[in-house]
């Protein structure tokens, strides 16, 4: 096992209002708390408007918090956007960018998810950046390509693994129930970390957390996060249940 710290990492994206926040983020809260010392870290991602009601759910146990995105900009004239500086002030730690939801949904290039994750740090967030082929690109033999591209063009300069966390998320596995074979995903993995030794160097990608983000559940969780280079998972479905979600933080 390397000496990278797991990161078990929920992304509810447009699902729950504040009675199941609460609920949700209160539940792992207690179980965290009953835990005592845990061997991974865990991070949970609501909607904007949700975050202040995780933050004080998640309030005295070591539960992070972090926003699904955030604008480029400080401040400024960006109606429904939010800023960095915002999600840190409403008690966020991290932030994720560039997930294939918003790279399809609202054409993010690698150029603007560069820019956020930038933002992000600068503001003292970690960065979850997000990366992954489309089933189209897999059939013709370019997950490697694809991914490659995306890490050169979506990592800002001078990341380092203090302040980044890659997500690998093959988007034809998101939520479907279809996972690659592991040894699939350790070599995507272990070829994300090489693309990221050449952008930040080394020794900070051997250092920097990478997730597999598709269809992580308490089934295949065991099996994936034993793999050499997968440093935890983004989980969608499975972590707007309490049960499911401390199942896959367990398997650790």
């Amino acid at each position: 096992m390397s000496a990278r710290r797991v990161l078990i990492a929920g992304n509810w994206k447009m699902n729950c209002l504040s009675a199941d926040a609460k609920a949700l983020a209160g539940g792992l809260a207690d179980k965290m708390k009953a835990a005592g010392a845990v061997n991974f870290e865990m991070l949970v991602c609501p909607p904007a408007v949700l975050i202040p009601t995780a933050v004080d759910a998640v309030a005295g146990s070591a539960i992070k918090v972090g926003g699904q995105d955030c604008h480029m900009n400080a401040k400024g004239a960006h109606t429904g956007d939010t800023a960095a500086a915002q999600l840190k002030d409403a008690g966020c730690g991290y932030v994720i960018v560039g997930h294939s939801e918003r790279r399809t949904d609202h054409g993010e290039s690698d150029e603007v998810v560069k820019a956020k994750a930038a933002a992000a740090q600068t503001n003292g967030l970690v960065a979850v950046i997000c990366i992954g082929e489309t089933e189209a690109q897999r059939d013709a033999g370019k997950t490697l390509d694809v991914n490659g591209t995306q890490i050169a063009g979506s990592v800002p300069d001078g990341s380092t693994a203090a302040n980044t966390v890659i997500a690998y998320e093959p988007v034809w596995a998101i939520g479907t129930g279809r996972t690659p074979t592991s040894a699939e995903v350790q070599d995507v993995h272990a070829f994300i970390r090489g693309e990221l030794a050449k952008k930040i160097g080394a020794d900070e990608a051997a250092k920097t957390r990478i997730l597999y983000g598709g269809s992580m559940n308490p089934k295949n969780a065991k099996e994936l996060l034993a793999l050499a280079d997968v440093d935890g998972g983004l989980i969608g479905g499975a972590s707007l249940k309490v049960e499911d979600f401390w199942a896959v933080a367990e398997s650790v």
